[in-house]
């Protein structure tokens, strides 16, 4: 303790001024109070904790809900990126098909022949290189989303619908048909009116043969009155 006793009849020494009411010079009695005063923040010491705990889980879902986010965003945008380029180069394919076809027509008759065949052919090399292809060829099935049918005729050569004339190939570029290949189709040939006869009767049952003689109530079946 900070006092001293002098004898029953003195008044204690104080020697912590910081106790002392400068109002009436006697010892403050706090030393309790404070002792509360000071545990009870130890004792809610743990609800500041739990907050912060709490506070960093939320902040940490922000955070990973934000990443996917991102993560999404660029996947979003590399995806657009690849279809716009794509389609430029689409457009830009199409612009050079007729070149293509005169170049065709060209080899067939031969024509194709010194310096304008290694220029076609060096043009040719790029835009395979560009993911262009050609298609239709005769004798492959008539496909609609891929050939367009400009003629149309049925025979007995064939057993499904199948081009049998190519007027002008198709390209693709990938999966994406920049032109289709116009063609002739030809189905397999309808049958002839006495085969649909013939095929008629073969199916329906037989009649049974009519019972001739007296029997049947033919001509001199009736009793002779005489």
């Amino acid at each position: 303790m900070n006092t001293r006793e002098n004898g029953p009849d003195q008044e204690p020494v104080i020697r912590d001024k910081r106790k002392i009411d400068p109002e009436t010079g006697k010892a403050r009695e706090t030393a309790a109070g404070g002792a509360d005063e000071q545990a009870a923040p130890a004792d809610g010491a743990a609800a500041p904790g739990g907050d912060i705990a709490d506070d960093l889980a939320e902040r940490t879902r922000d955070l990973q809900r934000l990443q996917a986010e991102y993560s999404n965003y660029r996947k979003r945008v590399e995806r657009d990126r690849v279809a716009v380029r794509e389609q430029a180069t689409a457009a830009a394919l199409a612009e050079l098909l007729p070149v293509l076809d005169d170049i065709g027509r060209a080899r067939d008759h031969g024509e194709l022949t010194g310096g304008f065949a290694k220029v076609a052919e060096s043009l040719e090399g790029v835009l395979t290189k560009l993911g262009l292809s050609a298609f239709g060829a005769k004798g492959d099935p008539f496909d609609p989303t891929v050939h367009e049918a400009l003629m149309h005729s049925y025979s007995p050569d064939v057993t499904e619908p199948t081009c049998v004339e190519i007027f002008q190939p198709g390209y693709r570029m990938g999966e994406r048909v920049i032109r289709p290949a116009r063609v002739a189709v030809a189905e397999p040939s309808e049958p002839s009116a006495a085969e649909e006869g013939a095929a008629a009767k073969a199916e329906s049952p037989e009649s049974p043969a009519s019972p001739a003689g007296p029997e049947a109530g033919g001509p001199g079946s009736g009793s002779d009155d005489n």
